[in-house]
């Protein structure tokens, strides 16, 4: 009897956990809201090697090249469809002088990057290469404009230069430097955080310089400016109040937020490839942190512009871990490891949920800088984790989002629970549905049984990224280790879909 008693008391505890790692989501296919495509941007700064030997190579390496840019990176990119490139900072925009690097390279004047590693800066790449490069790769330029150290008449004067097809001596001046027609540039940043390395300003000062500079921001005929205002660190909710209260919204197009994942302190992040379970469990907390940070920011917004006019713009995040050791610990070059690749899809999943106020995102940075897409090394190149992320999300990109609804089981550690599972589902302009699921649980597979409501879909298919460990990454030496898979583990059902979630797994599934 006493043994009969137990293998119950077993079965009721086994029922109960299979019970828990089941999730009922409901998606709504009447949605109306778009999911910008400028949400999937990403940032390259004059920082450690991502401009430099990332983008912009010697001109003898044998790879790939237009002119010095390098062609295995710009095809990469233009595979996942990168939409918007943010450029040249970060900090080392406000200290940035556009004139330097423009005319012939062997005159452009050598300065110093006092931000990042106090290294040289020759210049070869300045605004005709940044706008050639986004050109290649076919995105949208959003450049960063000196407030810093800069004035109102330097940034008008590059207005002028990259938009203005009448006669002036600045854009003549375009002109002889080999581009006839006018760039028509329209998203400008006056400014990067004005609160710290971009002036140490108070938000009252920088509203005030703000509404100087964007008044001479010209538009020029057929170039109309999306101007975006240097917005909060993370929980400064004071600067954005301050902010929507003293610009009008009919003066930006944006205001900025800015929020890095970080598993320790400041002062000593956490490795990027040699973390345990708290560190994975504190990375994953920390990601969703965000969307809390949004809420705030939004209802703060929400006051002085309910009908949303104005996009908040999250124009730098994504994990900051303390740099690989041996390298330079001012370039900020980190491995990314498949805990990355959750933190972009949960990261991207939020941002997706939230379109009606965020517009725009950029994460940080592009190539061999935090959390990178590419990491070179002399003519090797490799794609990681967050890179094969963004290449399944992009069918998201300017789709229409179809709102979820479902409660997430607990992953638990220790005495602290997060949510297990979050999702983004949108349909794109062909018809078709895409749900991207994310199970952050590093031990149990969740189910999640979807209902589609009245939506007649006939054919689906699936991808999925995962890896044995969190902090599996790819190397030069073995760089598919975590890469994007076919993925055959689930049933659909008229208009039923049931997904077994693997743990520690990003799934991709589209019906149509």
């Amino acid at each position: 009897m006493r043994r009969s008693c137990l293998v119950l008391v077993a079965l009721i505890v086994l029922c109960n956990c299979l019970k828990a790692q089941s999730v009922q989501l409901t998606v709504n296919t009447a949605g109306n809201q778009k999911i910008n495509k400028e949400i999937y941007g990403h940032f390259a700064e004059h920082l450690g090697r991502c401009i430099y030997d990332g983008f912009w190579v010697d001109e003898k390496m044998n790879v790939p090249k237009q002119g010095r840019i390098r062609m295995d990176v710009v095809n990469a990119l233009k595979k996942i469809k990168l939409p918007l490139l943010r450029w040249p900072g970060g900090c080392f925009a406000d200290q940035y002088h556009w004139s330097d690097g423009i005319g012939p390279v062997e005159k452009r004047p050598k300065t110093v990057n006092s931000n990042w590693g106090m290294v040289s800066e020759d210049n070869s790449f300045g605004t005709h290469e940044f706008l050639q490069l986004c050109d290649l790769i076919g995105c949208e330029p959003y450049i960063a404009g000196n407030m810093g150290s800069g004035t109102p008449q330097e940034m008008s004067n590059w207005i002028e230069y990259l938009n203005f097809n009448g006669q002036s001596a600045l854009a003549d001046l375009r002109r002889k430097n080999g581009h006839d027609k006018p760039y028509n540039v329209a998203y400008w940043g006056v400014g990067n955080e004005s609160w710290g390395c971009g002036g140490d300003m108070t938000p009252e000062y920088y509203t005030d310089n703000y509404k100087q500079y964007a008044a001479f921001c010209k538009n020029y005929p057929g170039a109309p400016l999306k101007k975006v205002a240097s917005g909060a660190n993370s929980e400064d909710y004071n600067w954005t109040e301050v902010c929507m209260k003293n610009i009008h919204p009919w003066q930006m197009w944006g205001i900025s937020m800015h929020y890095y994942t970080v598993v320790g302190n400041w002062e000593k992040k956490g490795s990027a490839t040699e973390f345990n379970e708290e560190g994975y469990f504190k990375g994953m907390k920390n990601c969703l942190h965000i969307e809390d940070l949004i809420n705030k920011h939004s209802a703060i917004m929400d006051k002085y512009d309910p009908q949303k006019k104005v996009a908040l713009a999250v124009d730098e995040w994504g994990i900051w871990t303390d740099a690989e050791p041996g390298t330079n610990p001012a370039f900020l070059y980190q491995q990314n490891s498949l805990r990355d690749a959750l933190v972009a899809a949960s990261s991207l999943n939020i941002f997706n949920n939230h379109c009606d106020r965020v517009k725009m995102a950029n994460l940080a940075q592009t190539v061999n800088v935090l959390q990178a897409l590419i990491l070179t090394d002399k003519e090797k190149m490799l794609l990681t984790p967050t890179y094969h992320v963004f290449d399944l999300y992009k069918v998201h990109q300017d789709a229409t989002l179809l709102p979820l609804n479902f409660t997430s089981p607990d992953y638990t550690f220790g005495s602290e629970k997060i949510p297990a599972i979050n999702a983004s589902a949108s349909k794109d302009a062909s018809g078709a549905i895409h749900i991207t699921l994310v199970n952050i649980d590093p031990t149990k597979k969740i189910t999640v049984n979807t209902s589609f409501g009245g939506a007649n879909l006939n054919s689906s298919e699936a991808q999925i990224v995962t890896s044995g460990k969190f902090t599996d990454i790819n190397t030069f030496d073995q760089p598919n280790k975590v890469k994007a898979a076919s993925f055959s583990d689930f049933k659909k059902n008229g208009n039923q879909l049931s997904v077994n979630m693997p743990p520690m797994s990003v799934v991709l599934v589209t019906l149509k």
